[in-house]
């Protein structure tokens, strides 16, 4: 039999292609990858499903530390926010998941590999970018879109061969991991309603504010009011506090890869507060040009990891210039949690560069007198009124 691995999920479109491709003969084997969305019933159910349509084997892969190791750090020193809006949640997650299914699928020797991508989204381009980088001799297969199938056909399909299951598409899409989670329905597909209250998963349970003390070590969140424990731990349990202020809402619109707009929302309430407080703690720590620079190899590096560019060596150049550049980035930063929004206090650092000997800025200045400023502003101001007295 033709040995083939498949990216699975569970839901319609990965269920037919199962049930399809072990009817053309397909030795089938399906993966899925928790990069933080999945509960261990979840885990069983899709497990369970899985061998409902017909697979050989299934395997669910924990990556849920590597997706920190080698995506989330980064975003984090890189204050990255797509648009300036979206913490990249969801299209973080994919890299890492089709890394560790096309590893998978090298691991068992398979001559193919499927997912269930259409032809209209970002999905596919980051699964068939990483399967035909790792491994070009791994053949791709890809039914829904090469068929271009509807939903109704597809369950028609499978109640032709028996499987009868509740396939009804939520009102809400709702896709859960460890950087956020994406929030899709119908007012996404318009440019200007809302979602309602009741589409995102956290809903409003606390109003009196807290504040919450934040402790970076090298850019990493190491404590939460100062209990350490491992950063996604702390990622979790900052989630778990903020979201019950339904903290971290928005709707994202972007360009997609294949060149249209898309419109989606999310909450991400770990997220937006860590890069937040990040930053922060970064203006006080970093010269202002090891900002200006961070900030746009940052906004390279979001953009092509959002494009599926994750394998191309520049990325590692851009995470080895962030890396370095949070050497100093260690201390406390005070946020306060409020109902749907947050707010920053303030930073405590031994590396603040507002903590000198200089002066104070608008106050008084001790290291150099009124006769240098002026020689100062006068040699600043060459360029300017040069090409003022040539071109006026």
């Amino acid at each position: 039999m033709k040995k083939l691995v498949i990216a699975y999920s569970g839901g319609l479109d990965t269920s037919y292609c199962a049930v399809s491709l072990v009817k053309q003969g397909y030795e089938v084997h399906a993966v899925s990858v928790n990069t933080g969305g999945f509960s261990s019933e979840e885990v069983k159910h899709i497990e369970e499903k899985a061998y409902l349509m017909g697979v050989s084997t299934y395997k669910n892969i924990d990556a849920v530390n590597d997706f920190y190791h080698k995506v989330v750090k980064y975003l984090i020193f890189g204050n990255v926010l797509k648009n300036n809006t979206y913490p990249l949640s969801v299209s973080a997650e994919r890299i890492i998941q089709a890394i560790e299914i096309i590893n998978y699928a090298k691991s068992i020797g398979v001559s193919y590999i499927a997912h269930g991508s259409t032809g209209a989204g970002n999905d596919q381009v980051r699964f068939d970018m990483i399967f035909q980088t790792l491994a070009p001799e791994i053949e791709i297969i890809t039914p829904i879109r090469d068929l271009q199938l509807s939903r109704q056909e597809e369950i028609d399909y499978l109640k032709a061969n028996g499987i009868v299951l509740s396939w009804e598409k939520a009102k809400y899409s709702i896709n859960k991991g460890l950087w956020g989670t994406s929030v899709g329905g119908e007012e996404t597909l318009t440019s200007n309603k809302p979602l309602p209250e009741q589409a995102y998963p956290s809903q409003l349970d606390k109003v009196t504010p807290k504040t919450v003390k934040l402790t970076f070590s090298k850019g990493e969140l190491i404590a939460i009011n100062d209990i350490h424990k491992d950063m996604v731990t702390n990622i979790k349990v900052l989630d778990m506090i903020a979201s019950s202020f339904a903290i971290g809402r928005d709707i994202h619109v972007g360009d997609t890869i294949v060149g249209i707009k898309g419109r989606v929302g999310f909450e991400a309430a770990a997220a937006l507060i860590i890069i937040k407080a990040h930053h922060l703690l970064e203006k006080h720590t970093l010269t202002k040009w090891q900002l200006q620079h961070k900030e746009y190899l940052a906004n390279f590096y979001g953009m092509h990891l959002h494009e599926g560019m994750y394998l191309d060596p520049v990325m590692r150049n851009i995470e080895d210039f962030l890396e370095n550049s949070q050497d100093k980035v260690t201390g406390h930063v005070f946020v306060t949690l409020k109902p749907y929004h947050f707010s920053l206090d303030g930073i405590s650092s031994p590396h603040d560069l507002m903590n000198t000997q200089f002066g104070c800025y608008g106050e008084m200045n001790t290291g150099w007198t009124a006769e240098e400023a002026k020689g100062f502003i006068k040699l600043l101001g060459n360029q300017n009124k040069i090409y003022q007295q040539v071109n006026q």
